[in-house]
């Protein structure tokens, strides 16, 4: 048996030595002494196991597919849109904007925290329901109605949509403790404008709002939360007051948890502004005139105050005027159809936007042009009758007579302004008998050059040009062939200033301060400085100085007796009621025909001191039932405040 099997082990190529034989029988031998026996241990598995196993698999297979093409298919989108949450956004980050000083670094204008609750749409839920329930319980947070947010979102063009802004502090605190449960919603901290005494500023100042649609497709690194300059210097020194918004990388996971933050650049603050400005002569002028405004029944009128010397506005006042915190603290739309349907225009700044009829108050200009243009002595006396009469060639019987206010007699041209007497301009401007005017031609040509008739190019949107008519504007402006026809009595009206001509508050007080300065028109500005930290410890940045539009235009010697005659006007003519101020001042008044017969537009300009001006004061009072003092009472008033204090 030994043999045997050592055979077939051989046969099969297994080489195997004599001893391991007898050991394996020994072993073997042992086994079974000891009550051990041979174990089989690959058993073969029944059928019916296997068939079990097989369904098992089966059975995972169809689930894994299954859930395969739920994940893929059904629900494909759903997690495409949770993948893109989770991932990196850059968000502009709002600078701190820079506030307004008066002349004397008084705060005009505060920075004041505000929030707002926005809305990513992509980060929004993907169910329609889920979407539903969030926006309805959003909705009875901050009490609005659900179908205006909704609304909202339907028409945005952008992914963030601002949904209320300006929230209370009760609305605030709600929303912080529930925004958690409303993917895509979030609370942004915001600033706002704070104006003090906002009325009184109102209108040069103008005010920030929400940006628009139209702004936000237009201007670069702004978001649908941001403020922007709307009207005043708030919007024509918007990039310098808005300072640089910054850039924040933000990774969120995909339930919308932030799980990190990366500052790719740091926002730079807005700078600041210093305006010429008198905050305190600003109050003074306003209140000095709505007083005489009530007293003659007006309900709309203007006035500004101007350094000759540089150019810079010192006030500014139209009225009625509107408080500028409505806009930029959230006005509603019932408030802003009010401020924008009012008849008496309160959003509307007169003095620079508003075009009049000067009547007296061009008489100066067309005193400085006679004398440059050498076609009457200063001293030469014209005799005033009262009226000048122009025969009819063709209805001898029917002569144009144009009317002074009263017969002054003989007058000279100091006379003639002090007096206001309009037989003399209707000579020195159209011509009488052997007597040659200027004509409109001349006329227009030196009004332009006082800055009547174009821009003034003050730091200020909204400035119109104003009218200076001659032939040409007449034959293209009126549809009537007769109405097209320039004739002598529209030089006469053009020389007293009245008919069509059309000038603001600002072209007035920007010429008179070439008459006061000796002939130099300056641009007339707003902003004096530019600065960069606080009032106490700040930095001038930049410093705005005087702009020469044109110098030596007028002969010195003849604006100094133009000067002379509105100083006489003061002493005995038609401003004789500013005689006992602190200061010797020169003045010229102006009383202009409106379209409703018996009404006039009052006008004064004043010189303040004669001698050495520091200030121009121009007033107008609109619709002036009679001819009353208006305009006077308020030079008075503040001049006598001003030299005093």
């Amino acid at each position: 048996m030994f043999w045997k099997k050592f055979g077939k082990l051989r046969k099969k190529g297994i080489e195997i030595e004599l001893h391991e034989i007898f050991l394996d029988k020994l072993a073997k031998k042992r086994e079974k002494d000891f009550g051990l026996s041979e174990q089989k241990f690959e058993v073969p598995l029944s059928q019916k196991k296997l068939r079990v196993f097989y369904i098992a698999f089966l059975i995972m297979l169809c689930f894994f597919f299954a859930k395969t093409f739920q994940l893929q298919i059904i629900e494909g989108k759903r997690f495409r849109e949770l993948s893109e949450k989770n991932m990196e956004r850059l968000y502009l980050v709002q600078p701190i904007r820079g506030v307004i000083y008066d002349s004397s670094m008084k705060q005009l204008v505060f920075n004041k925290p505000s929030y707002d609750l926005v809305l990513n749409i992509k980060e929004m839920p993907y169910s329609e329901q889920k979407k539903e329930r969030e926006i309805r319980e959003i909705a009875q947070l901050i009490s609005e109605d659900p179908s205006e947010i909704k609304q909202k979102i339907r028409e945005s063009e952008f992914n963030t949509v601002l949904i209320k802004e300006n929230l209370d502090h009760e609305t605030l605190i709600l929303l912080e403790t529930k925004l958690k449960d409303f993917p895509g919603f979030q609370i942004k901290e915001n600033t706002i404008r704070e104006y003090i005494d906002g009325e009184f500023y109102a209108h040069f100042i103008g005010f920030c709002g929400k940006i628009s649609k139209e702004e936000l497709q237009k201007m670069s690194n702004y978001s649908v939360t941001d403020y922007i300059g709307k009207q005043g210097i708030e919007k024509s020194y918007e990039d310098i007051l808005r300072g640089k918004p910054g850039k924040v990388m933000i990774k969120r996971d995909a339930l919308g948890n932030k799980i990190g933050e990366e500052i790719f650049s740091p926002t730079e603050p807005g700078e600041s502004l210093v305006l010429w400005i008198d905050s305190e002569l600003q109050k003074k002028l306003t209140e000095a005139l709505q007083k005489s405004m009530d007293n003659v029944g007006s309900k709309k009128g203007a006035a500004v105050v101007m350094d000759p010397n540089t150019g810079g506005i010192l006030a500014m006042v139209s009225l009625p005027s509107f408080d500028n915190n409505l806009f930029s603290q959230g006005i509603s739309y019932q408030e802003f159809q009010a401020l924008n349907e009012d008849p008496l225009q309160p959003l509307f700044n007169r003095v620079v936007s508003g075009g009049y009829p000067v009547g007296s108050t061009i008489k100066p200009l067309i005193a400085s042009a006679a004398l440059q243009e050498k076609i009457i002595d200063p001293d030469k006396d014209i005799l005033c009758k009262g009226k000048i009469v122009i025969p009819n060639p063709y209805l001898p019987d029917k002569p144009s007579v144009f009317l002074d206010w009263k017969t002054h007699g003989w007058v000279n041209l100091r006379k003639a302004i002090a007096e206001s007497c309009n037989v003399y301009f209707y000579m020195l401007g159209g011509g009488y008998e052997d007597f040659k005017g200027l004509g409109v031609k001349r006329i227009k040509k030196y009004l332009e050059l006082f800055g009547w008739g174009k821009e003034t190019g003050i730091d200020l949107p909204g400035e119109i040009k104003g009218r200076i008519p001659d032939p040409e504007w007449k034959e293209n402006y009126f549809r009537d062939p007769q109405k097209k026809i320039w004739r002598i009595g529209d030089t006469y009206h053009l020389s007293i200033g009245q008919g069509d001509i059309s000038v603001t508050p600002l072209q007035v007080v920007t010429a008179f301060s070439a008459v006061a300065n000796g002939g130099t028109l300056y641009k007339p500005q707003i902003v004096k400085e530019i600065v960069k930290g606080s009032a106490d410890a700040f930095e001038v940045v930049k410093k705005f100085e005087p702009q020469i539009i044109r110098k030596d235009f007028i002969d010195p010697k003849n604006l100094e007796i133009v000067r002379e005659g509105m100083r006489e006007g003061v002493i005995y003519g038609s401003s004789r009621v500013l005689g006992d101020l602190p200061v010797k001042v020169a003045s010229k008044t102006g009383t202009a025909e409106t379209s409703r017969e018996g009404f006039y537009h009052n006008w004064v300009t004043v010189i303040a001191p004669y001698e050495h001006p520091k200030i121009v004061l121009t007033v107008v009072i609109e619709d002036v039932e009679g001819v009353k003092f208006a305009a006077l009472p308020v030079a008075k008033e503040v001049l006598n405040w001003y030299f005093s204090r």
